[in-house]
């Protein structure tokens, strides 16, 4: 009898589907079009271990132009945990972002173990779930977001994010079965946010706003985009006491939670203009 051999290797494409496939049986409600869209903020930037030719643990190490790194997708197959294996692709994924500041979203039973490995909680995210639906607000100040030169969105969307993650958000803006909405003020861009479909109803993400009264209009435009039949999901950071009772308000109900944790100090971002996250998986 041979002894198995574990690899680690970059996936390509194909793998990153895979990946994603995973995450579903997890319960983790992945967007249809994922992959894509996380395979263009860093290409090389998924890991996958292999036992002889059976892939059995995956993580994801985004390296976002060597200013800030994202851990997710830690996952490996139920059959083979607690053998560590998972620390073995844990320990590469560290590597490859050796030297910069690195963030996640943990589930809370894991928040101890990220903290042996360095991390240290920042705050938390809360999911809602709703219902879609409901009349978009006769507001001209909502607009398609393909009106608006995505120069303009990038520049917006700077503030949000610890570095510069433009290939990503033109892809997340362009997906299929979405869509992306912005909101005016004064002439500017003062919010945007997507829906998108996933596998159980759909994910608002990102809900960015300058004001609580932005984001509103912004919420129920997204929200109306979708039946009363269909599932929605908001990812709040709690410390945003505005975004968490405009969830509230509209009936959502705390569905999940992550840590958010990062191994230097926390990234200056406006949490309270973050109303939702873009996704816990990258960032």
């Amino acid at each position: 009898m041979h002894s198995k051999h574990f690899t680690i290797k970059t996936m390509i494409k194909k793998e990153v589907e895979l990946m994603i496939d995973w995450t579903a049986a997890e319960g983790w409600n992945p967007g249809l079009n994922d992959a894509e869209c996380y395979f263009a903020a860093d290409p090389e930037g998924f890991l996958v271990g292999f036992l002889d030719d059976e892939p059995i643990a995956t993580i994801s190490a985004i390296n976002y132009h060597d200013a800030f790194g994202f851990i997710g997708f830690y996952i490996v197959k139920p059959d083979y945990r607690g053998k560590g294996y998972g620390m073995q692709i844990w320990n590469a994924a560290l590597k490859r972002l050796e030297g910069l500041n690195i963030g996640l979203d943990g589930v809370v039973e894991q928040q101890e173990n990220y903290k042996k490995s360095g991390f240290n909680l920042a705050y938390r995210n809360i999911r809602f779930a709703g219902v879609g639906g409901g009349s978009s607000p006769q507001n001209s100040d909502i607009v398609d977001l393909n009106a608006v030169p995505f120069e303009i969105i990038d520049a917006y969307e700077q503030a949000f994010f610890p570095a510069n993650r433009a290939n990503f958000t033109k892809a997340w803006l362009n997906q299929p079965q979405s869509d992306a909405l912005g909101v005016m003020s004064n002439g500017k861009l003062a919010g945007y946010g997507v829906i998108r479909k996933c596998q159980n109803g759909f994910k608002i993400g990102p809900l960015f706003a300058d004001s609580p009264e932005l984001a509103e209009p912004l919420f129920l435009a997204l929200k109306s985009k979708v039946s009363a039949s269909d599932a929605i999901f908001l990812d709040t950071p709690e410390i945003n006491q505005a975004a968490v009772a405009l969830a509230q308000k509209y009936n959502m109900q705390v569905s999940f939670e992550t840590a958010r944790m990062y191994t230097n100090d926390s990234p200056s971002l406006p949490l309270n203009r973050i109303f939702g996250v873009t996704s816990f998986e990258i960032g």
